[in-house]
């Protein structure tokens, strides 16, 4: 488990973002433990608020969390014309739960998390975003996401995969197979959404993420989203949609629906910008 240097939590690793790091001033640590999968630290910064890390990664800070939950979210659940029964794998805090029960044609919400430690202690220490797992719409199941779609086809409208790095027990959920398990878990229509890392860090890794989701998805694309206190600020989504027809930019829920959910990011401009890249990005990832 990474130890505080002078007071300073800094995030190293080398093998995911060589030659830099990200760093916080740390007023106090409020728990650290070693579950069965993880590293797992709680701690409260000066100017982030409290701050989840899983093995020395920072998942989530109380200043910028919102931008990151409300995006992965509602850019998969805004694209599909009516997500009535909606899978969340991984997202042991809760703040994506928090976001997907809020849209009003969401009707059942299941989630599986593989580390019950994770959920617990963002019950105990991130209320703001656990509060999640108290909504009548959410069945929550700990255990592997692979093992859990096996079980379940053609049930789901949209899948979203909220995973730390493909380090550790995460892995998994970057590869062609996790996509081709998804396919068979959605229904017709069904999209899906993963967290998909940052185009400045790691482009052909990223490319090979999209190109496994493409074996098995009719339509493809990549959004981005900006959050301070991940690596160079920003990450994106890789989404999958087994429509061919599959318009990702331009939600399908009305703006005056979506400007009454409380959010404080996601708009209908801001997810059409979402899709928006850079040349050197589009050309890298569509030509």
């Amino acid at each position: 488990m990474d130890s505080l240097n002078n007071g300073w939590f800094s995030e190293l690793q080398a093998d995911l973002w060589p030659g830099q790091s990200f760093s916080l001033k740390v007023k106090e640590v409020i728990h650290k433990e070693k579950s069965r999968f993880q590293d797992i630290q709680i701690v409260e910064t000066e100017t982030y608020g409290r701050c989840l890390i899983l093995d020395g990664i920072i998942q989530c800070t109380a200043r910028d969390e919102f931008s990151y939950q409300e995006m992965i979210s509602f850019l998969p659940l805004c694209a599909h014309p009516n997500p009535k029964k909606v899978l969340i794998v991984g997202g042991g805090d809760g703040g994506v739960a928090r976001e997907v029960v809020k849209h009003p044609l969401v009707e059942e919400v299941h989630q599986v998390e593989i580390d019950d430690r994770v959920v617990e202690l963002s019950k105990q220490y991130l209320p703001a975003m656990a509060c999640g797992f108290a909504n009548e719409k959410l069945k929550l199941t700990i255990g592997d996401g692979f093992d859990y779609m096996k079980k379940h086809k053609n049930e789901f409208d949209v899948i979203i995969t909220d995973s730390s790095d493909p380090i550790g027990p995460a892995v998994s959920l970057f590869q062609e197979s996790y996509y081709e398990l998804m396919k068979h878990a959605l229904k017709d229509d069904g999209i899906v959404c993963s967290q998909g890392g940052s185009f400045w860090l790691d482009l052909d890794y990223i490319k090979k993420t999209m190109s496994g989701c493409k074996e098995h998805f009719a339509k493809v694309a990549y959004a981005v989203t900006s959050v301070p206190s991940y690596p160079c600020g920003h990450i994106g989504f890789v989404m999958g949609s087994l429509n061919k027809n599959q318009d990702f930019a331009t939600p399908k829920l009305g703006k005056s629906e979506i400007d009454s959910i409380d959010l404080r990011y996601y708009s209908s401009e801001v997810h059409s910008a979402a899709f928006a890249l850079p040349r050197w990005v589009q050309k890298h990832f569509y030509e």
